[in-house]
């Protein structure tokens, strides 16, 4: 019999992320549960089998956006121990694929959608679980921040704003945009995706030094013949990432069943025409605070940037009573800090 796992409260990051900046409280998002039985692992890669997908059907038609990932794979899967090692940890603890993917709801049919746009391999939706565990206010002790971990220079090499009221790296419209921006670059580069993957972890330098060294001594230059010259981080971090996409593709072959994910947008980002008070937006929209900063991870203060962007995500759902709110402020309304003046 399958054991049903409830969404945990905790949220724990145990990927590249190792420390939490202590943002506003925010809550797991709506869970997506899964259910657990022990089943053997293999020690090689399975057979392979045909994606989860119907001849004409376009990517909006899926029910469920799991299959829509699933129908999009194009990375390769290999016979690899260090990969077989990250998915025996995967599937022996299920409780923290509850978790991730509980958080993960909320974002992925937006993270899907960019990728699919951009024709890259949608194994990529899966990689802030290796990166953040989908937490959005992850923060690493390399000062890595947001669900794609960027440090600060990476960020702003990529067009991501930080300032002291607004961190891009935690923007989930911004960041995704970055991180495939990167990606796109690292793959143009490298002419190979899991090298590509590699290079986000450890940077560019650090994987072409490697295939040089390679090509001159008359090896391979793929990622699995490389690994040992790259850092210890990133050889684990592409065989995690391969691991997820193999567990995701066919759980129930291992005794883990995924529930369905709707194939439809969490949430619409709203223009705000200006600066706002983050409380005075989270009752105009009819949502809680902590829910507010969980969809806008990338403004730490009580407001949004006087500078802009002028923008905020709100469940689909609240989307038009939050637009026309918001219309209908003065500007006096907009902000409820109050200035005195000290004599």
């Amino acid at each position: 019999m399958k054991r049903t796992l409830g969404l945990l409260a905790a949220l724990t990051v145990t990927a590249c992320a190792t420390v939490r900046e202590p943002p506003p409280a925010a809550p797991a998002p709506a869970p997506a549960p899964v259910a657990a039985t022990p089943a053997p692992v293999p020690l090689v890669a399975p057979a392979p089998e045909p994606p989860v997908t119907v001849a004409g059907i376009t990517p909006e038609k899926y029910a469920d956006l799991f299959d829509r990932i699933r129908a999009g794979y194009q990375l390769p899967d290999a016979a690899a121990v260090s990969i077989d090692r990250e998915f025996r940890w995967y599937s022996n603890n299920p409780e923290y694929l509850d978790r991730v993917f509980g958080r993960a709801g909320p974002y992925l049919y937006h993270i899907v959608g960019e990728i699919e746009a951009r024709q890259m391999p949608l194994e990529l939706a899966l990689l802030p679980v290796v990166e953040s565990a989908f937490e959005p206010y992850a923060y690493s002790r390399a000062r890595a921040s947001g669900l794609w971990q960027f440090i600060p220079p990476t960020g702003s090499r990529f067009g991501l704003k930080q300032n002291w009221w607004y961190d891009g790296r935690r923007d989930v419209i911004e960041s995704t945009r970055a991180a495939l921006d990167y990606l796109q670059f690292l793959h143009d580069e490298f002419d190979d995706w899991l090298l590509a993957v590699a290079a986000y972890n450890c940077g560019e330098a650090n994987v072409a030094r490697a295939v040089r060294a390679n090509a001159a001594a008359g090896r391979p230059t793929d990622f699995f013949s490389i690994s040992a010259r790259l850092p210890k981080e990133t050889r684990a971090y592409v065989p995690k990432l391969l691991a997820m996409a193999r567990l995701f593709f066919s759980p129930q072959d291992y005794g883990i069943e995924f529930s369905t994910l709707p194939n439809e947008p969490y949430f619409v980002s709203i223009d705000t025409l200006g600066q706002i008070d983050m409380k005075l937006a989270a009752d105009l929209a009819g949502i809680s605070y902590d829910e507010l900063y969980t969809l806008n991870p990338a403004f730490h203060r009580w407001a949004t940037d006087p500078a802009g962007p002028h923008r905020l995500l709100v469940p689909a759902d609240t989307a038009d009573l939050f637009r026309e709110s918001v219309r209908q402020l003065t500007p006096d309304e907009r902000m409820r800090v109050k200035h005195h003046r000290v004599e």
